[in-house]
């Protein structure tokens, strides 16, 4: 069985709701990344030894689990510590309008033309949409590729417009041929 699984893919790709969605049908507790990443949720970054620290003792802490998020850069040497990793990949106008909801369920009117939040929200779409063609200095697809070229463990792609549910099946599948 596969006790350190790790989830990765675009903002906004569904890491995060995968993670949760099997730790209710596993015996995994589930982590994020952006519990370390953040100091404060979305505005102030930890500092990168800290975040590092924290989740290396939450993860040797509830073996088995499943770690969902990026942390590519500030975590490559967690890279040999999973067993598998599950990649995942949308279509970037079903990913883009996903985070938007997403941010308006954050910040709702402020998150609008004239809102205090609109000029944020903006710059991490224009982020965001970077993903499928951006290099290897921001989060894109082409970083995300080098990194899992460097696996010592398995990975598992999950591409394409596919539900939580279909998802979550692909995955025990996977999980169930791999015994």
């Amino acid at each position: 069985m596969y006790r350190r699984i790790h989830i990765m893919g675009a903002s906004g790709a569904g890491t995060t709701t995968l993670g949760k969605a099997l730790a209710a049908r596993l015996p995994h507790v589930q982590l994020d990344s952006d519990d370390y990443y953040w100091e404060q949720k979305y505005s102030i970054k930890s500092d990168v030894a800290a975040r590092l620290s924290r989740l290396e003792m939450d993860l040797k802490r509830n073996e088995p689990w499943i770690l969902s998020g990026a942390l590519c850069g500030w975590g490559d040497p967690l890279r040999d510590t999973f067993d598998l990793v599950i990649f995942l990949w949308i279509p970037e106008e079903i990913r883009l309008e996903r985070l938007r909801v997403r941010e308006y369920e954050r910040y709702g009117d402020e998150g609008l033309p004239g809102g205090d939040k609109y000029e944020d929200v903006e710059s991490f779409i224009d982020w965001a949409a970077q993903y499928d063609t951006g290099g290897m200095e921001i989060r894109s697809r082409m970083l995300h590729e080098e990194w899992m070229a460097g696996l010592s463990g398995d990975l598992l792609r999950l591409e394409g417009d596919l539900t939580v549910e279909e998802r979550v099946e692909a995955v025990l599948q996977y999980l169930s041929r791999s015994r």
